[in-house]
């Protein structure tokens, strides 16, 4: 059997996506990126050993540098990603949200095609790790979150525009005497309003609708979406998983099949940053190696700043 893997390499976590010759998945690992994608997809790449993986996908913030180092046969954007996995599953879905680590987007869809996205790369109010920062402080696991929010019956109000004033307005909030389950709710209502007020901004929000990323997995904003919205909400069960997973379908449709080795998770890689200063441009530019072979490059704007290989 022929495999192909999908690789999103987020700056919180990275996910991997195994498909067989007919899209569907095999095996999926997901875990936190810990500020090094390299040694994330070594990890990765060492619980895999046992497919004949012939093509590559990535996608995600470290797409080029992780696709650079495993010779990737397709290196995509979020946007194009999502919405090739959503398709694939969901083909009359109209509108995705998806809420990651530490941002958001929103990509519209109709017959089939991309009509139009944004993206929240700004600010991390209402994103992962905004979340998971407020469960720490509240001491309840990430995991139960939205099980408290389901049992509020009078939601706090919290304003969640801002990481910091959010913060604030939850300590005033449970100072004030406030149960944990009537601000997390709040909370989780916040997070969908401002999503909705900013990503979301003039966009027409038609169902089906799917919601998408590690956000999608806390039920209770899942149920402040759809009374926002006034319409249910699809989630997948490997929602968590989604630009993985279309990354791996782009793969396979490329028809691009490469040698791939698993001894490359030995391998030395590294990064190199420079600043160069041939022009007013000033360009940082990261370069890549294997051991003291240079793979890559990139970042320069005009050929000053091309370092060959």
């Amino acid at each position: 059997m022929k495999y192909y893997l999908g690789i999103d390499i987020g700056s919180i976590s990275t996910k991997a996506v195994i498909i067989d010759e007919n899209n569907i998945i095999v095996d999926s690992i997901y875990l936190w990126t810990e500020g090094s994608p390299i040694n994330a997809v070594k990890k990765i790449l060492k619980n895999l050993k046992h497919y004949n993986i012939v093509s590559i996908g990535t996608t995600g913030s470290a797409r080029k540098l992780i696709g650079t180092i495993l010779n990737a046969s397709v290196i995509k954007n979020e946007i194009t990603a999502h919405a090739v996995g959503t398709l694939s599953l969901y083909p009359d879905a109209r509108t995705i949200l998806e809420i990651g680590g530490q941002d958001s987007k929103i990509i519209l869809l109709n017959n089939g095609i991309i009509s139009d996205y944004a993206m929240n790369t700004l600010c991390a109010a209402g994103t992962g790790s905004f979340l998971s920062s407020q469960a720490k402080r509240l001491d309840i696991p990430i995991e139960e979150f939205g099980n408290y929010a389901l049992k509020s019956k009078h939601p706090t109000k919290i304003a969640a525009r801002c990481t910091v004033f959010a913060e604030s307005d939850l300590i005033h909030k449970a100072g004030m005497g406030y149960s944990k389950e009537d601000i997390i709710a709040g909370l989780c209502k916040a997070i969908v309003g401002n999503y909705l007020n900013n990503v979301g901004k003039g966009k027409k929000i038609l169902s089906p609708i799917i919601f998408q990323g590690g956000v999608s997995k806390n039920i209770g904003v899942v149920k402040a979406f759809e009374e926002a919205l006034n319409t249910k909400v699809i989630v997948d069960p490997n929602s968590h998983l989604m630009g993985a997973y279309g990354v791996a379908i782009l793969a396979h449709r490329s028809k691009i099949e490469k040698l791939f080795s698993y001894n490359i998770s030995e391998n030395n890689f590294s990064t190199k940053g420079i600043e160069c200063y041939k022009c007013p441009n000033h360009c940082e530019i990261v370069c890549v190696y294997n051991d003291k072979q240079l793979l890559d490059s990139w970042g320069n704007r005009c050929e000053n700043g091309l370092v060959k290989k």
